[in-house]
């Protein structure tokens, strides 16, 4: 039998025998727009708990647009140029309006990347089109600090703009709940400092940080503080199925429009299990998200709730674009060293996070209930050695190895990794 997976952007074809007892485990089957850019329009005329897009600008002078970076598949070129048509409309000048990508600690896009992340190579003409860049002080402006002491430094684009709209994909998120929302503003648009509050290990350490849950949550909760201080902020939100198309959209007030979201996925992306399984095999979503080892690790723990305790999870990404970044080849190297105990002992000592050490730090957590192995053709050697895995270059040989070793013939494959969560209350 053939199962089809997410992987790059041609995908992997797993093939396994037809005597294992394979489940599939995907989301439930969700209905696309019939007509997606209209109903965007109707969106924008109406509104949840806000006045409509051009009543709303009218009188104002300067925009700002946060959208996500190119690690999610949001669909950009049909959204972007239908806001800015209401913007004309309400005579904003768009030379007025700033399109900025909420890239958090990620690299700024490469001017090919931006145009391919923007989707309308009309808009550079007309708008700015920007990366944020968190390690630029300058660029931040001040609004105090939460009542948990995380000091709120965010980009002054975005801040002091007369009319604050985001752009994003919810999905679920292994840190904050589920992604999209308020998330664009923090982390995507916030200071490397005030990042390293939101991440630091006391606040991932708690269950409550985990996919799919927002009440609760010490990150989104945190999120929501952020928010708030910087004032009234309209909100696209949408959902796509496991084929990229658009099966729900809605545009408004900020919290309200995201959570509204936030329901409508749950119906179809959270998915209950009876058993977990001895034998997984996930991915990284494909492209963009897997272009790089450092998403991979959304997969890994994403898929956590089907594995069964000692088992083993296979994930297969791409990472065409590599490891990540410097500073989590640095966190990786000291996972290799101390192990997954010693890893997570180190940072309980520490106040805040050191960049990009939290996607470590989830890997970490997940490497104590089970083992890993990936298949990737994107890692030179000394890459593969700080995965921290057991990497595979032949992966349904090592599939059916393992599932001859542990005298299980039952297997969970997850074709979308984790833009689909497995939920089971015994793991």
């Amino acid at each position: 039998m053939i199962y089809k997976l997410y992987y790059g952007e041609t995908g992997y074809n797993l093939v396994l025998p037809d005597d294992l007892d394979v489940t599939i485990i995907r989301k439930h089957p969700m209905k696309p727009l019939d007509d997606p850019r209209k109903h965007l329009v109707a969106s924008l005329e109406s509104p949840m708990q806000a006045e409509p897009l051009v009543q709303a600008v009218r009188g104002n002078k300067s925009v700002c647009i946060l959208i996500c970076d190119d690690t999610r598949p949001v669909p950009n070129g049909l959204i972007l140029p239908e806001i800015v048509k209401q913007l004309e409309l309400a005579g904003v000048d768009t030379s007025n309006v700033t399109i900025l990508v909420a890239t958090g600690l990620h690299e700024p896009l490469s001017q090919d990347t931006l145009r391919e992340t923007v989707g309308d190579d009309r808009l550079f003409d007309r708008t700015r089109v920007v990366s944020h860049d968190a390690t630029e002080r300058s660029r931040h402006l001040s609004l105090g600090s939460t009542p948990n002491g995380t000091p709120i430094h965010l980009d002054r684009r975005f801040v002091e703009a007369d009319v604050r709209i985001v752009v994003g994909l919810v999905e679920p998120h292994f840190m904050a709940g589920y992604s999209g929302g308020r998330k664009l503003i923090a982390p995507g648009v916030a200071s490397t400092e005030t990042i390293s509050h939101l991440h630091a290990y006391s606040v991932l350490s708690q269950p409550a940080a985990s996919n799919c849950i927002l009440s609760g949550n010490p990150l989104h909760e945190e999120q929501l503080r952020i928010a708030k201080q910087v004032g009234p902020t309209y909100a696209v939100n949408v959902v796509l199925d496991e084929n990229r198309k658009i099966c729900y959209l809605n545009f408004g007030e900020l919290v309200e429009s995201h959570l509204q979201a936030v329901n409508y996925f749950k119906r179809y992306g959270e998915i209950q299990i009876d058993d977990p399984y001895t034998t997984v095999i996930t991915t990284s979503a494909g492209h963009p998200l897997d272009n790089t080892y450092y998403q991979t690790i959304k997969g890994m723990v994403g898929a956590a709730g089907a594995l069964a305790p000692e088992g083993k999870m296979f994930v297969v990404s791409r990472c065409a674009k590599g490891f990540g970044s410097i500073k989590f080849r640095e966190a990786q190297k000291r996972l290799v060293n101390l192990g997954p105990s010693g890893f997570l002992k180190e940072l309980e000592r520490k106040p805040t996070a050191d960049i990009d050490e939290w996607q470590t730090q989830l890997l970490a957590e997940v490497m104590l209930k089970g083992s890993y192995a990936l298949y990737t053709e994107g890692l030179d050697k000394e890459e593969r050695t700080l995965t921290g895995v057991l990497n595979v270059s032949e992966l349904e040989r090592s599939v059916l190895d393992w599932v001859q070793r542990s005298e299980d013939r039952r297997i969970a494959v997850i074709p979308e990794g984790p833009y689909v969560i497995p939920l089971n209350p015994n793991v």
